[in-house]
């Protein structure tokens, strides 16, 4: 690799640097690109050499937290089906101060994604990504015969995902309501609730 071309990467890879910076500390609402360029200690105009302007700016914001939500440290689904529904629906909660930091950032993406129709398109995307996940994990607990197996496993992961999502915006509004310990609790009632079917399905009959 030409002495140029790393000299390239590592310049911008500084920037990205510098937009999680200025992500984790104001949000997308104070993401400009002279913030950026203050947080580097540098000038507006190189900041601009790598972004025309801030719909580059957001959706380049929006990559780097994509990327470092897949990189977080993640729990350990113990089996596959219902454990492996819970995990990830506990991987998604503000249930330390990074996942809280984290957290915070998408929420604040959510009014900029939906004012562009790019950026609107990338978010649902990953929606049903996300959704997709959780719908293979109830899909295996169905078959392990955990979850109620004539339920419709696209609505439970919809509802799954809505529930979990809602949890976590009132976890940041409220954290010393919503503690780790509160949500983990709510996340098993929420699944105790899902496996009330099978459960009545199983009990032997009275006499």
């Amino acid at each position: 690799m030409s002495p140029a071309r790393t000299d390239h990467d590592a310049r911008r890879h500084d920037v990205s640097e510098a937009v999680w910076r200025v992500l984790a500390e104001h949000g997308f609402a104070g993401l400009t690109l002279r913030a950026v360029a203050a947080a580097m200690g540098a000038s507006t105009g190189l900041v601009t050499h790598y972004f025309a302007g801030k719909h580059e700016l957001i959706a380049h914001a929006l990559d780097i937290l994509e990327a470092r939500t897949q990189r977080r440290p993640r729990l350990e689904a113990p089996a596959a089906g219902l454990p492996s529904l819970r995990t990830h629906l506990l991987d998604i909660l503000p249930l330390t101060p990074d996942g809280m930091a984290m957290n915070r950032i998408w929420v604040g993406s959510w009014d900029v994604a939906l004012s562009d129709p790019a950026l609107f398109a990338a978010q649902a995307v990953r929606y049903e990504r996300i959704r997709a996940v959780l719908r293979a994990a109830i899909e295996d607990a169905q078959r392990l015969g955990e979850l109620p197996a004539g339920a419709d496993a696209r609505r439970l992961a919809t509802t799954a995902l809505s529930f979990t999502h809602g949890l976590v915006v009132q976890a940041l509004f409220d954290p010393e309501r919503f503690t780790p310990e509160h949500q983990t609790e709510l996340v098993d009632e929420f699944l105790a609730g899902l496996t009330a079917g099978v459960r009545r399905k199983r009990r032997p009959r009275d006499g």
